[in-house]
């Protein structure tokens, strides 16, 4: 039976080193993230967001925003670990050296006659017949006897002052820091052992491999459900109006699986009565479209009415039970929005390009959901241009300031930030009457309204002209300014309950044809630097011969009236036969040439004449043609047939 040193006092350090190895690295590089996040998140300091809760929270809501399972769990691990460090200071058994001078209350090199008159006084002092307490009986045979053992023994003396042992030199012990009763073989305790560590080093690791492939099957990497995507794709057809993006929008299974309550009918019916312009209703039968309305799926009319309650800004109407409901809406509605911006833009096998005008009403969607307006705050009338919903998202701003201003000719947003600070305060306060604090709201939030420019060149590997079927390379700068200098600045947004950080969306496509034929998405928050340019690289697949105007669209996902375009004219030429793999054509062909012109359009891009789509991907490239991207895409259709 084998027998092992008894080591359990040495358990508490083992446990303690471990959690030490695994707590301090983490809550470092937690922290770091949230200096991070926090350093890079600075918002809007107009009083309009100074009073929204998302930025100003109470103590309680603050300690149940991060009263997560993570944060939740490291804090029990470093209670656990305080406790542990508190019993190790405290631990009554100490590892001692054997010390026989020390024992015995002698310097070190003291003489035979002193070692004997300090034994002789000890034992007068713990001899059993001297002292009857059994504690000094243990002392006096275990301590002060060997003690004298070791000093008056020659051999044991020289060993001692030579090796510091009475015994010699001694050898290298190694135990394990376990309890003794998990090291005592008989009986269970070997199976007790067996099972720690059994459950430690594997099962536990399964299960967190298990329950993390379970939620791989259920969400995405961008945490939207599977289902959601699956009816996303299946819905999304080539060209949808902003309103009718609702109906796919809302068709997910976030919203799906959000409780209905009868008691909340009477507060449905009176949003109704509140955003029934913006509804697809007849006004003059509203009793006939109210019951219409509402024999539709209970959980898509709620998702639906405190959808337009939000745009257009009615949420003080809904009751508090509601009032959760509707920030259960709007905290997914970015990440759904993003994967309803890829399924448009996805390069289709069947088709070879995505679809622009669809992923120009997801952009328009995702800018008023973020800006809490209205779809038709963005018609363009004779009166705006541009509608007047760019004017809306400034603060202290509505229908009858806008009016006012259009009468002094000014009916764009851009015109708007071309004017000087002291125009815009005398156009401000003469016609809208506002006093100074307003004005300066309005030119904080000005100040933080980005700029964007971007420049972007084309070419071929190996070859002069752009021929059908070449691997065309683009690379270029995309760069952003604000008045303020500010590059990662959260948009100004009070009216949507959660922080939001802006996103871009590079495409290449054809206006006419509705194609994609290249996209990226790009952020200046990703926290690699404060640079205000990004680089872009890529490549796409010229799939036809002809003439192309084609378009380059930059597109913000949070502000409105920021997004700017450029013109490319690209001349595609026909592989002739006879053309070599290397691209050099016969004598016949020297009259081809590629023609390529890059006209910028200075003026924001007006989002009631065309539509624009785009989908990000993680190595900037398009993928048309792509291999892998067939795969994913036929899995995807094979799923929905099961659907």
């Amino acid at each position: 039976m084998p027998v092992s040193e008894d080591n359990s006092g040495l358990f508490p350090f083992f446990i303690l080193t471990t959690m030490a190895l695994l707590l301090v690295p983490y809550t470092i590089v937690k922290l770091c993230h949230a200096a991070t996040k926090k350093a890079k998140t600075v918002s809007c300091k107009c009083s309009v967001c100074s009073r929204s809760v998302k930025y100003h929270k109470s103590i309680f809501k603050k300690i149940l925003s991060v009263s997560t399972w993570s944060n939740l769990i490291l804090l029990l691990s470093w209670i656990v670990m305080g406790l542990l460090v508190n019993y190790v200071n405290h631990l009554d058994h100490e590892i001692e050296v054997f010390d026989p001078f020390n024992l015995l209350g002698l310097q070190f090199g003291a003489s035979d006659s002193e070692i004997k008159k300090a034994y002789r006084r000890l034992a007068v002092q713990y001899h059993p017949d001297k002292n009857p307490d059994p504690d000094a009986h243990k002392y006096f045979v275990e301590s002060i006897s060997k003690a004298y053992q070791a000093l008056t023994d020659p051999i044991s003396r020289e060993y001692f002052e030579k090796y510091c042992h009475p015994d010699g030199r001694q050898g290298f012990k190694m135990g394990i820091a376990l309890p003794h009763f998990l090291l005592n073989l008989e009986g269970s305790s070997g199976g007790i052992l067996l099972l720690c560590i059994v459950g430690v080093c594997i099962l536990l690791t399964l299960v967190a491999v298990a329950l993390h492939l379970l939620k791989l099957r259920r969400y995405t990497v961008n945490n939207v459900r599977i289902p959601t995507i699956a009816g996303y794709y299946m819905y999304m057809k080539p060209s949808l109006s902003p309103s009718k993006l609702m109906e796919v929008f809302l068709r997910c299974m976030e919203y799906l699986e959000i409780p209905i309550y009868w008691t909340e009918a009477q507060c449905l019916k009176k949003i109704f009565m509140l955003v029934r312009s913006e509804l697809n209703v007849d006004l003059r039968n509203i009793k006939q479209e109210l019951a219409k309305f509402f024999k539709q799926h209970p959980a898509l009319v709620k998702a639906e009415l405190l959808v337009q309650a939000h745009l257009t800004r009615q949420t003080e109407a809904l009751s508090p039970r509601l009032q959760k409901d509707y920030k259960r809406i709007m905290e997914p509605a970015p990440r759904l929005l993003n994967e309803l911006m890829k399924i448009a833009v996805i390069i289709r096998p069947e088709l070879e390009h995505g679809w622009l005008r669809s992923a120009i009403s997801v952009m328009e969607f995702s800018q008023c959901i973020i800006q809490a307006v209205p779809f038709s705050a963005k018609k363009a009338t004779s009166a705006y241009p541009e509608g007047n919903a760019p004017f809306l998202q400034l603060p202290h701003f509505n229908d009858s300031v806008v009016k006012k201003i259009s009468r002094k000719k000014v009916k764009t947003l851009q015109e708007f930030r071309d004017m000087k600070a002291e125009d815009r305060a005398d156009l401000l306060s003469q016609t809208a009457g506002f006093c100074a604090a307003k004005t300066q709201d309005i030119e904080t939030v000005l100040d933080i309204m980005p700029s964007v420019t971007f420049d972007i060149s084309f070419r071929t590997e190996g070859e002069e002209s752009l021929r059908e079927d070449d691997i065309v390379s683009l690379q270029g700068w995309v760069t952003l300014t604000r008045v303020n200098g500010l590059t990662r600045v959260l948009p100004h947004a009070p009216f949507y309950p959660f922080p939001k950080e802006e996103n871009w969306w590079l495409i290449l496509a054809d206006e006419n044809s509705n194609k994609v034929w290249y996209w990226k998405r790009l952020s200046f928050m990703d926290g690699r630097s404060e640079s205000v340019s990004r680089f872009v690289k890529g490549s796409f697949l010229c799939l036809d011969e002809g003439n192309f105007d084609l378009t380059w669209y930059l597109l913000c996902d949070s502000w409105i009236g920021c997004d700017k375009k450029k013109k490319v004219k690209v001349k595609n030429v026909k592989r002739a036969d006879g053309v070599s793999e290397e691209g050099s054509a016969l004598e016949g062909d020297e009259d081809v040439k590629e023609e390529i012109e890059e006209e910028e359009d200075d003026e924001d891009y007006d989002t009631e004449e065309c539509e624009h789509s785009e989908h990000e991907n993680d190595n900037g490239k398009a993928v048309a043609s792509s291999s892998a991207l067939d795969d994913e895409i036929k899995k995807i259709q094979n799923f929905l047939a099961g659907f």
